[in-house]
């Protein structure tokens, strides 16, 4: 009697399976080679400076010390400069949420004159460096007595050309009926904005909300020129002042401040990583 034969697998599902494996492959190379640096950041953290620049160098620390992260929270006084981040960051999002999100509603669903040039006014303006406006900006708020302080740092980001297109290009895949039944209902602009169209735009406001605060967040030229006293200072300029002395630069210093400064940004897209991209993946969709 022979013996039965062995089924094999469809071809279709070999391909599939090999297919997935070169991605799942290529997926973990790229993201151990995109791990690297942040691991020798963490770990130089925790290492002297003699250590650190020492050849060959070494990955794992011969030993442990916390003296880098303890000056940051001793003498450096790292909470003020937190507190400033933290609020610069926070009141730029909110402002960003509130205004660019009512210039994208009034683009992207009502209608009056001129609508389209200051659509494509925008559009010119996404396209501009901020090198550009950066002195005729710092001139302003220097007029106007600003500097030094958390207008100065806050006014000048509150709306950007990315957050109203972003979110036009969402709020034109809402249905227009929606709006109308409102209308019809006696509802005013204010309302169907705040009551219709906002608790439908809840992706997008999560990917704005990423984005500009990753943005403020890591801002260093603009802070560094307009806070000039040290009690306004932002972390990136303090991460770079304090770090950097006369004749060399502290290693141990600067890597534990890059920590503290990365470790508030992996939290918020880790906790907020799926409205992210779902907000990219829809906008502009119909």
């Amino acid at each position: 009697m022979t013996a039965p034969a062995i089924a094999r697998p469809p071809r279709r599902a070999r391909r599939v399976f090999t297919g997935r494996a070169v991605t799942y492959t290529v997926l973990a190379v790229g993201l151990i080679v995109w791990m690297l640096p942040f691991a020798w950041m963490l770990l130089g953290s925790v290492k002297t400076q003699s250590e650190i620049l020492q050849r060959p160098p070494t990955w794992w620390p011969r030993e442990f010390t916390w003296d880098n992260f303890a000056q940051w929270f001793g003498p450096l006084d790292i909470g003020r400069f937190f507190t400033n981040s933290i609020v610069v960051a926070l009141l730029t999002v909110l402002g960003n949420l509130v205004f660019c999100s009512m210039v994208g509603y009034a683009l992207a669903k009502m209608d009056f004159p001129g609508k389209k040039i200051l659509f494509a006014v925008v559009l010119v303006t996404l396209m501009v460096p901020g090198v550009v406006t950066f002195v005729p900006l710092f001139v302003m708020v220097s007029s106007l007595g600003l500097t030094s302080s958390y207008a100065a740092l806050i006014l000048p980001f509150i709306t950007t050309p990315l957050g109203v297109f972003l979110m036009r290009q969402f709020m034109l895949g809402i249905p227009d009926e929606l709006i109308e039944a409102a209308r019809i209902d006696g509802a005013g602009e204010l309302r169907i904005f705040a009551r219709v169209v906002m608790p439908l735009c809840g992706p997008p406001l999560a990917t704005l909300g990423i984005l500009t605060f990753l943005a403020s967040w890591n801002n260093f030229l603009w802070p560094l020129v307009a806070a000039q006293t040290e009690n306004m200072y932002t972390l990136p300029v303090a991460l770079s002042l304090y770090s950097t002395g006369q004749n060399a630069t502290d290693y141990g210093l600067l890597l534990a401040g890059s920590v503290l400064v990365i470790a508030p940004i992996l939290l918020l897209f880790v906790f907020l990583q799926r409205y992210f991209i779902q907000g990219v993946a829809t906008t502009g969709l119909k």
